[in-house]
């Protein structure tokens, strides 16, 4: 079974997510806990957050088909020691957050080079920080987003996510979450069956669909390998709607949430029963 919804404004508490998600006719969502471009934030007040827990429950929606997703700011492969660890601490904070709303993922991006270290260095990095994350939380999964290869940003090609993956000690709290705009922008085509059987067996192989725990559903503006991530509408975009007809009819992509982050929120609950239209019976 599909759990389509929208990353939903978490503005004026958390607590507002889980209705705004309703409003839409979702049945998975994601959200910020925080102000996404500032490092720090007051913490989840105890009326807060049983206020989300009990409209989570009001929603329908399971714990497990919410994806919380982390600050802008944070880079766990930063090549300065002092701003790396801003980013590790922000990003344990993130995920306590998630603990305290009893939610089970976080999504980020992995981190970036600044062209100042290798690639290997900063995905020994990022992993490096993941397992000090993981040593001094529980219950979330860190999940990471594949990347659309903009600047220095690594996590675009599936070798990157599958490094990281191997240098996780834990390997029961790590994810991957897909997003199709990135997935595109960074050079695998998905637009006709036979070539999202090919690049999805690719992701399978070097990668493994057992990490899979969250996909972003967004259309691409950019084309095929311009590593440029701009999102756009289901259907409207460089991608095209057939791409979205195999993700639905895809059994790996049951029981995960499927989130789009398109362009025009005012169309979201048109884009929920556009997806959902898709499936074949």
């Amino acid at each position: 079974m599909k759990f389509v919804g929208a990353h939903v404004s978490a503005s004026g508490g958390v607590f507002n997510a889980p209705l705004n998600a309703m409003e839409i006719g979702a049945k998975a969502f994601a959200l910020f806990t925080k102000n996404q471009r500032q490092w720090s934030a007051k913490p989840l007040e105890t009326e807060t957050v049983d206020k989300f827990r009990k409209n989570l429950e009001k929603s329908g929606i399971e714990p497990k088909h919410v994806l919380a997703h982390d600050s802008y700011l944070i880079n766990l492969g930063h090549p300065e020691t002092e701003k790396r660890q801003k980013s590790y601490e922000a990003f344990v904070d993130e995920v306590q957050r998630c603990m305290l709303l009893g939610l089970d993922r976080l999504n980020f991006h992995p981190g970036s080079h600044l062209k100042k270290i290798s690639e290997d260095e900063c995905l020994d990095l990022i992993a490096e920080n993941m397992n000090r994350t993981l040593e001094c939380t529980k219950g979330v999964s860190l999940v990471l987003e594949n990347t659309a290869g903009q600047g220095s940003n690594l996590g675009w090609r599936f070798e990157h996510l599958a490094h990281i993956i191997d240098k996780v000690e834990d390997k029961s709290r790590v994810g991957v979450c897909i997003d199709t705009c990135h997935m595109f922008t960074a050079g695998y085509d998905i637009r006709t069956k036979e070539i999202y059987d090919t690049s999805m067996a690719e992701f399978g192989k070097i990668v493994g669909f057992e990490y899979l725990m969250g996909m972003h559903l967004n259309d691409s503006k950019p084309d095929l390998g311009s590593h440029v991530d701009r999102h756009d509408s289901i259907g409207r975009g460089k991608i095209g709607l057939e791409a979205f007809r195999y993700i639905m009819n895809d059994p790996r992509m049951d029981d995960i949430p499927l989130i789009l982050e398109t362009i025009d929120q005012s169309i979201w609950a048109e884009e929920i029963r556009l997806l959902y239209s898709l499936q074949e019976s």
